[in-house]
């Protein structure tokens, strides 16, 4: 689980629970930039966008950590799609916002506009998709969780709890919503990106959840209460609110393993590595979440191994990769979701959210 059912929000309403963001290079001269949402959708979760939310892409491009470049996107009502009540539809908008107006609000220029379901394209280059996809994201869950146990409950560092090697992910589906731009709208050089799901309406915009690189929350945050201010927050803030927090965690890890003579020091080097959670990618280069450095992420990247050697300072899989083959080479990168024949027999992932 990289952010999926993280909080007592994103179990509510999985339809503003960002899962995953992943960013890469797309065709020539075109950047890829991909967040998922409704985890295990159309089992667990709902197939559709929340239309009092705006799905964004935050870009800091000078290195302070705050958004100087956003992509929002906002959908419309969901409508039955050419008179078949059975497949669904909605309308939406991306919209493309610098400077202050990039921080809050809807506020942009329109650059793209269509309906879920779909390929959209523009004239000026702009590709989007918004809908059901496979999730590329692969993880023993049931393993992780009896990780943590022996960690937090038992003081033990546990890595046979991931001979299990089972994808709890195999077989789900998600929301994703991709958009493939030229890389001048974004501009050059390293940027650093956080996808973020705020409600806006009658109200100002509450953001409500946020990704900025994975299982942050799930392999560092215990607390519900930290999970979700963590995702109310804001990258600028990060390592002086949960810095500690993610330390100490890596401390706790690496002093069990015997894999760091001064574990307190290797956590304070982890905690400054993950923070601010922010995913750096230097534009017009190949992708590549690893162990050495993150640059972008692309579908095929395996983050929970990444991760979990990175919070024990050791090798450590859990035995399980992302499934290659529904994934393709061309926009918008995401392969077919997996039908109802595929999904025969599979357990939902948590308890259906109360309908709104």
């Amino acid at each position: 689980m990289s952010h999926h059912f993280d909080t007592p929000t994103a179990r509510e309403d999985p339809r503003i629970n960002v899962c995953d963001l992943y960013l890469f290079p797309g065709k020539p001269g075109t950047t890829v930039m991909a967040m998922t949402v409704n985890p295990d959708a159309g089992v667990s979760a709902p197939t559709t966008f929340r239309d009092e939310a705006i799905y964004s892409f935050r870009f800091d491009l000078d290195g302070d950590h705050w958004e100087d470049l956003a992509f929002k996107v906002r959908f419309g009502g969901v409508e039955h799609a050419d008179g078949d009540e059975h497949k669904h539809v909605q309308p939406f908008q991306v919209r493309r916002a610098t400077g202050k107006a990039a921080r809050k609000g809807e506020e942009g220029e329109l650059v793209l506009e269509g309906k879920t379901e779909g390929l959209v394209r523009s004239k000026s280059g702009l590709s989007a998709y918004a809908g059901l996809a496979p999730d590329l994201f692969a993880g023993d869950a049931a393993a992780l969780g009896a990780f943590r146990n022996a960690l937090f409950k038992d003081n033990k560092f546990n890595p046979d709890a991931f001979l299990n090697k089972k994808n709890f992910f195999a077989r789900r589906n998600v929301s994703a919503i991709v958009l493939e731009v030229p890389t001048a709208m974004i501009g050059k050089g390293k940027v650093s990106c956080w996808a973020t799901a705020s409600l806006y309406g009658h109200a100002p915009e509450v953001q409500v959840s946020r990704w900025g690189l994975p299982l942050i929350t799930n392999v560092f945050i215990l607390d519900m209460n930290a999970r979700e201010d963590f995702n109310r927050g804001v990258p600028a803030d990060d390592l002086a609110k949960f810095g500690a927090l993610i330390g100490g965690v890596a401390e706790k890890l690496s002093g069990l393993a015997g894999t760091s003579p001064h574990p307190a020091d290797y956590g304070k080097q982890l905690a400054s590595r993950l923070l601010p959670a922010v995913l750096p990618y230097e534009l017009g280069t190949p992708a590549g979440f690893d162990f050495a450095g993150f640059n972008g992420r692309g579908l095929a990247d395996d983050a929970m191994d990444v991760i979990l050697t990175l919070s024990s300072n050791t090798a450590l899989a859990d035995g399980v990769a992302p499934d290659k083959a529904r994934a393709r080479a061309e926009f918008p990168y995401f392969g077919e979701p997996y039908s109802k024949d595929e999904q025969a027999g599979l357990t939902p992932a948590a308890a259906p959210p109360t309908k709104r």
